[in-house]
């Protein structure tokens, strides 16, 4: 399902087809550095992680994480959206991207655009956002984008994973 577009980019629902960029994604070096081992290895692991995206989020809140294409041409460039975890009180919102599309401004734009839809699709007054803390790029742009340090969080109850909390309000 369509969810936006960009100027340069279109967000929308991930679906089956979508298997093969996810195992690629979920795997990349930085991923698994900054966000974390999902256990995606391979397509059918994927499909299995978009299906839990499809009822834990889709239809659970209407939202979820997106996948990102370039309007002009369609190729899948990351992931970027609306996430409501169990550990959080708050919807945080959630990037990535192929290393091959950054430094050129899409995640930003995304999460700009998936902030705004959140306020206004969605009646979101409050977004959240972690970050591991060597995360510098993701950190930088999230303040880039409005959002400010808060706290430190455990993930979901784990006591050795630490990350940033930050929170963006809705002016």
């Amino acid at each position: 399902m369509h969810v936006l577009d960009t100027e340069r980019l279109t967000l929308r629902w991930l679906c089956a087809s979508d298997a093969e960029f996810i195992c690629q994604l979920l795997n990349d070096r930085d991923f698994l550095r900054y966000i974390g081992d999902r256990g995606v290895r391979t397509a059918a692991d994927a499909r299995g992680y978009i299906d839990k995206i499809r009822t834990d989020s889709y239809e659970r809140f209407g939202f979820g994480l997106f996948l990102t294409e370039l309007r002009d041409s369609g190729v899948a460039v990351g992931i970027c959206g609306l996430i409501k975890r169990d550990w959080l009180d708050d919807v945080d919102v959630g990037f990535a991207f192929l290393p091959a599309h950054r430094g050129r401004g899409y995640a930003r734009e995304a999460a700009a655009a998936t902030l705004a839809y959140g306020a206004h699709e969605h009646g979101l007054a409050r977004i959240a956002a972690i970050v591991n803390s060597d995360n510098r790029a993701s950190r930088a742009l999230l303040e880039h984008l409005g959002f400010h340090f808060e706290r430190t969080v455990r993930v979901d109850g784990d006591s050795s994973a630490e990350v940033e909390l930050l929170a963006w309000k809705r002016v």
